[in-house]
């Protein structure tokens, strides 16, 4: 029954951490080109409001309860439990792409004005985008390998 509540605690965190990723990346970051200088501070420093309390919790959280799911799972050297050590590998990825590429953009957004944003604004904007695309990605690839991680045990007795 614990390893039961682990493995829930941790796909429901993993989707979460994935569901917020996709989701910006769906409707906001594909079209993100198309947002004049005003706009693109405005919604980035919404959301990074947004996102700046739940996600430093939820995160480190998820990738907690990943790595309790591998420690506790008895069926060792199984390709079910290899795909969950490769999806905390891709979530690891995820988590290093946000704090060393994306949070430093965030965190130079959140100063801007209109007035004050640098005059390469929009080279930032554009690696932001393709950034935060491969951390969708490899945020993707991480919760389908930890689904089946999960999904590998569920006719084991």
């Amino acid at each position: 029954m614990k390893l039961k509540v682990i493995y829930f605690s941790a796909l429901f965190l993993l989707m979460l951490i994935t569901g917020v990723l996709w989701g910006t990346w769906f409707t906001l970051t594909r079209s993100l080109e198309t947002f004049s200088l005003e706009e693109f501070i405005h919604i980035g420093k919404v959301i990074i409001a947004n996102v700046a309390f739940p996600m430093p919790i939820i995160m480190p959280l998820g990738i907690l309860f990943m790595i309790l799911s591998l420690w506790y799972n008895p069926y060792r050297k199984t390709t079910g439990f290899y795909l969950g050590v490769v999806s905390l590998g891709f979530i690891i990825l995820t988590l290093l792409i946000t704090l060393l590429v994306l949070v430093p953009i965030d965190n130079e957004i959140k100063k801007w004005t209109v007035l004050t944003a640098l005059p390469e604004w929009e080279y930032l904007r554009d690696k932001w985008k393709v950034f935060h695309a491969i951390r969708t990605l490899t945020s993707v690839i991480g919760f389908d390998c930890f689904s089946g991680f999960i999904l590998s045990h569920t006719d084991k007795k």
